[in-house]
């Protein structure tokens, strides 16, 4: 508004000196250059006001998308890390109040929906749209490579890498649609697994399903790759809490060597095995590494053998400067590519043998696909993916 008002009061400037100019000359040439001279200045004037508007207006636009960008982001870290405690107080907390009804429907429904997530739970397409999901994604940015085709009449279990702290690429790109990967891979239905005590948290829960979140364990897996049709797709961040503790900007490394359920898994219902790696997804955090020995890895060890998951001390950026900590993630570019499928034949009861053949496939098609993406992603011909 100020650079609009500065740009009249520029043009009535300019109009008093053509009128003073076409008063006092006695040449009518010579007035009429001066007055022309007065409007092409009273256009300049104009035409430098709206450039200075569309610039600041722009400027603004790109401020507030930034912004929402990062809102979007902390929303699920904030969701992701304390929304299901937050919700199960608050629903104890209701029991001792006036509304108890609401906490014994709640409670109710609980109990008869307790097996759905371990169907593949209620997937919402509505919310895996959700116009969040693209803040969230352009905020990194965050993007899906496809390097294969996938068979619709095929089931497959993607083995994710590495786990980082959240496995942000996997939820964007696995569990919306803001990388479109139901374009990307028509047909196929991807199921994000995660730890199975989430689903006993209230409302997060449901929270988790309606993205095509899954519990972790057999009995869904078996369920799905077995009861639910095909074109199937279960992704496993295969490396869990264990990879997560390495987790470190400038590392490439995960947890796979002594990993080979999933593949056993695989052999059992037939299911092709795709190996996927995350570029970037190690970089959006740092954390405090304890080492071997440490009473600090004690800890986490124990935690990951009694409860599931190993706590992180780790920070992000915060809130309002990137000079500041908090629980943002860094906005470090993650690329995510799902290499070519591993045609796994079906063995009702596979060998130790088996196990181990298709899992140094595995492994080997793991490296593969590393060195073969890793210099357009930023990282040099040298470097090595290491394998734990």
């Amino acid at each position: 508004m100020k650079t609009l008002i500065a740009a009249y009061s520029g043009v009535l400037r300019g109009e008093r000196r053509a009128e003073a100019a076409r008063s006092k000359s006695s040449n009518g040439g010579s007035a009429l250059s001066r007055e022309g001279s007065g409007r092409w200045g009273t256009g300049s004037s104009i035409l430098s006001a709206l450039q200075d508007l569309f610039s600041i207006t722009w400027l603004n636009r790109s401020k507030v998308e930034k912004q929402l960008q990062v809102i979007s982001v902390l929303q699920w870290v904030l969701s992701f890390l304390v929304l299901g405690v937050a919700c199960s107080a608050i629903l104890m907390y209701t029991f001792c109040t006036d509304c108890w009804l609401i906490a014994v429907l709640y409670f109710t429904w609980l109990v008869f929906d307790w097996n759905t997530p371990k169907k593949g739970g209620r997937r919402s397409q509505w919310v895996r749209n959700w116009a969040v999901w693209r803040y969230f994604r352009d905020y990194f940015p965050i993007q899906l490579v496809k390097t294969h085709n996938l068979l619709t009449t095929r089931n497959y279990i993607f083995g994710y890498h590495p786990h980082g702290i959240m496995g942000l690429g996997a939820f964007c790109n696995f569990s919306t649609e803001a990388t479109e990967v139901s374009k990307k891979f028509p047909g196929i239905r991807p199921y994000l697994a995660t730890l199975a005590g989430n689903f006993r948290m209230p409302v997060l829960r449901e929270y988790l399903m309606s993205g095509g979140i899954c519990p972790v364990n057999r009995d869904t897996i078996d369920y799905l790759l077995s009861k639910n049709g095909s074109g199937n797709a279960i992704i496993i961040v295969v490396g869990g809490a264990a990879e997560s503790l390495s987790s470190m900007p400038g590392k490439n490394a995960v947890t796979l060597r002594n990993r080979k359920g999933f593949v056993k898994l695989a052999l059992r219902h037939g299911a092709d095995l795709v190996p996927t790696y995350s570029f970037g997804e190690n970089e959006v955090y740092k954390q405090v590494i304890f080492q071997e020995g440490s009473w600090g890895r004690w800890v986490q060890k124990k935690f990951q053998k009694y409860i599931g998951f190993a706590p992180c001390i780790f920070h992000g950026r915060g809130l309002f400067s990137s000079d500041t900590w908090g629980l943002v993630p860094y906005s470090k570019p993650i690329t995510t590519v799902v290499g070519e499928p591993i045609t796994i034949p079906k063995l009702e009861h596979p060998t130790q043998q088996d196990i181990d053949l298709y899992h140094a496939m595995y492994m080997e098609a793991l490296v593969k696909l590393f060195d073969n993406h890793k210099t357009k992603f930023g990282l040099p011909e040298t470097e090595v993916l290491e394998v734990n």
